[in-house]
Formats: C-alpha cells, structure tokens, sequence
C-alpha cells in the first residue's frame, strides 16, 4: 500500500515540529530518579519518610505536615534579619530557575512560579535547620519548634536529606545561605551540613570539609559521598593502570580455613580503607542500624549514574563485603573480630543486607579499587602450603566434634606407637 503526498507531508511536519523542540544546548543533569530495577530491590531505602526536597516527591501525602514548617522557618528566618518581604530571594532565584531546572533528569512540570516558590522554601529550611542544630541560641528563639522536639523526626530528616532523588542543586542552597550568612566565622555552609549530615554515616564521623569547594559540589549526597572517601581515596590515588582479574574472594568462613586472620583496623580514619598483607586482612569497623542499608544504597546509586566516578568507592567496597560475607556465620566471625556492630541484633540479618546490596548494581572491572587485596588474598589462598592446610581444617577442624575426634584418633595414634616402643625396649632389654 503507497502512502499518500499529503501523508508524508503531514508526518515530515509533525517530526520536523518535534526537533525544533530539542535544545541544542547539552544539558548535565546531576539530580536523578532511581531506576527500577534497582529501586524495586528496596522501594523503601530511595522514600523520605518526613520531608519533600525538590520535585520528585513534592505534593507526597505523608510529607504535607513538613510542608508548614518550611514556611515557618523562612518566617522566622526574615524576622530574624528584620526583612518584611522574600522580593530579594525571590529576584536572586529568578535569575537562576533555568540553570536549577536544568539540574533534574526529568522534565519538571512546574511553572516557574511554582519551580522558583519550592526552591526558595526547601533552600531556606535546609539552610535554617543546618544553622539550628549548630547554633543553639537559634534554638532557644523558637523553643517550641516541632523539629527539634522530637529526637525521630531529626533522624528522619537526616535520612531524607542523603536520599538521591530528595536533593536541591548545590548553588541554590549556596545563594540562600550566602543572602543570610552572618559575621561568625563557624557559620560555613560544607562544614554545617557535614556536621549535621555525617553523624549518620557508618563508620568514623565525617565532618571535616577537607578544602571541599561549594563551586565543585552537586547537591549534599554528592558533599556526604566526596568528604566520606576523601581519606581513602587520598591515600590510595587511583592511577589507572588498575584492572580487576574478576576473580572474586571467598567467604570469611573460607578464607580462615586458608590461614587468613582478620583484625580490627581502629586507627583508620576510613571505613573503606581494607588491607591484606602478612596473611591478614584488616578492616575498619563498620556499625550498621536500621538505617545503614539506606545510606549505602542511596551512595551506590550516586555512584552508577556518574561515569566519571572511576572507581566506585562505595559500590566496590559492597562487593568486597558482600563477598566475605555470604552466610549469617560470616557476619558472626566479622562482629566477633571487632569489625562488624551489629544494632540489627541478627547476624542473618546483615548477611541479607549485603548479599542484596549489589543486585542491579554494575562493578566496573577496569576501575575496581581493592584489585590488589582481592590478588594478594587469591594468591595466599593458591600457595600450596595454604591449601593443605584449609582441606586440613575443612576435614578435620569444620567443628568441635571432627576437632575432639582428630585430637582423639591423634592421641590413640600416639599411646599406640608409645606401647609399641616400649614393647620392643623390653623385649630387646638384656637379661
């Protein structure tokens, strides 16, 4: 069947009328929805729980009540600086809602009213909550703030500020903090939010702003994950040449049968920061609550949308535990070592979270940061010395009954050849 003149017409127009639709202009995005696959092995770890940051999850039921507080905290904020009217924050905003806008993957349905009204009242009570939880004196001006009064909902709010999609551009949150900064030398934007933010990050405290510039920063989460392998990546610069041999590591339970030892590394100042040599691995600790499982997936999930991340700190270090860990047992020898603390109570519990974490998630075997612990622990384990003695241990030592009845056998072997040296000195004795 020939298509008609004026069908072709009809649908060049049409395809002609969508192109000139599409900017010439290459956009970056650094604000991201999770995509499903990997939400949908934990819809709930990507969800604020109590307050709506930017536009994915605006108009959500259950976060409406948060929704007055940010008026009341941009209230307070204005009466505090003795200014009548938001004109001049809504001016400075105006200017930059393109650029904001620009920031989403999605295309945002919002006029830009509406777009420049939510940055404003998300930018001022992040900005207001940060300088409260510093500044005490904040506090005692509004003794009554709902926030504050209840230690859940400042962890709540903690959890939904270091969720991937629940994040404002950085240079919105800059602006406003910058319009409202006053003279004390402490009232610093990175050193702030990493105070508040980092309380939560498994591990030893981030707070440090390590010369971190507000210029070079996306959004909080991309703050929390740049300060959190700041240390690490500093002493262990990546330079390239690395490549992984996809050869994994076997368990904790299987590496002890090797010889391998594993030591509590306390004077770290990482919890990324593993180490093998000597036949010992050592690993930072690591504390892990109802919440930890959600800050690493939300880190992974930062991770796998940037290809200019090379490599992956926190995806890698996943896949170096979800290696050692692959059973509940696994998790006991880590906790009885020091290197695991368990706020779950269940040690199944935490070989779950890690042998789930690294579904959907891509490892870039190029850039694979523990390639050298995961070659020098597969070569221990080759040495044939190493492998007879972790078939020794695995026959003979895989629990205390076979440990008893190797002891036991032994020591029969051994009164055996006892008597039979004795019986032979008496018989050759001389008369």
């Amino acid at each position: 069947m020939n298509i008609s003149g004026q069908t072709i017409d009809l649908v060049s127009i049409r395809i002609d009328e969508k192109l000139g639709c599409i900017s010439r202009e290459t956009s970056k995005p650094c604000i991201f929805r999770v995509y499903a696959e990997l939400r949908n092995e934990n819809e709930k770890a990507y969800e604020p729980q109590i307050v709506a940051i930017g536009p994915y999850h605006r108009g959500k039921n259950n976060l409406q009540e948060t929704e007055k507080h940010k008026l009341l905290y941009l209230k307070l904020l204005l009466q505090r600086r003795k200014e009548l009217t938001v004109d001049r924050y809504v001016r400075a905003i105006g200017d930059l809602e393109k650029s904001a806008r620009k920031c989403y993957a999605e295309t945002i349905n919002l006029s830009i009213n509406d777009f420049v009204e939510m940055m404003i009242l998300d930018g001022c009570f992040i900005i207001e909550l940060l300088r409260k939880v510093r500044f005490k004196e904040l506090r005692d001006m509004n003794p009554d703030d709902p926030v504050f009064q209840r230690d859940h909902v400042i962890i709540g709010i903690i959890h939904d500020l270091m969720l991937f999609e629940n994040q404002l551009p950085f240079f919105i949150l800059d602006v406003l903090f910058n319009m409202t900064k006053n003279q004390n030398p402490l009232d610093n934007i990175i050193s702030l939010a990493l105070d508040f933010l980092g309380s939560r990050l498994p591990g030893p405290k981030v707070s440090e702003t390590n010369g971190i510039s507000a210029d070079n920063v996306n959004h909080l989460l991309h703050l929390v994950h740049s300060s959190w392998c700041y240390s690490f990546a500093r002493k262990y610069p990546f330079n390239g040449n690395q490549k992984w041999s996809l050869e994994l590591i076997k368990s904790t339970i299987e590496l002890r049968e090797s010889g391998i030892k594993f030591k509590n590394d306390k004077e770290s100042t990482s919890v990324l920061d593993i180490k093998f040599g000597n036949g010992v691995m050592k690993i930072p600790p690591l504390d892990i609550d109802d919440r930890t499982e959600c800050v690493l997936r939300n880190l992974i999930a930062y991770e796998q949308y940037f290809q200019g991340i090379e490599p992956r700190y926190v995806t890698d270090y996943m896949k170096l535990m979800d290696c050692l860990i692959n059973s509940a047992k696994d998790a006991e020898i880590l906790r009885h070592c020091g290197i695991i603390n368990n706020w779950l109570g269940d040690d199944e519990a935490i070989s779950s979270m890690f042998n789930k974490l690294g579904n959907n998630v891509y490892t870039s075997a190029m850039y694979f940061c523990y390639c050298d612990v995961f070659h020098n622990v597969n070569k221990h384990c080759r040495q044939r010395r190493n492998i007879r003695l972790a078939k020794l241990r695995h026959n003979y030592f895989n629990s205390p009954w076979s440990t008893i009845s190797f002891f036991a056998a032994a020591a029969l072997l051994l009164l055996t050849l006892a008597q039979t040296i004795i019986s032979a000195l008496s018989y050759w004795k001389p008369k």
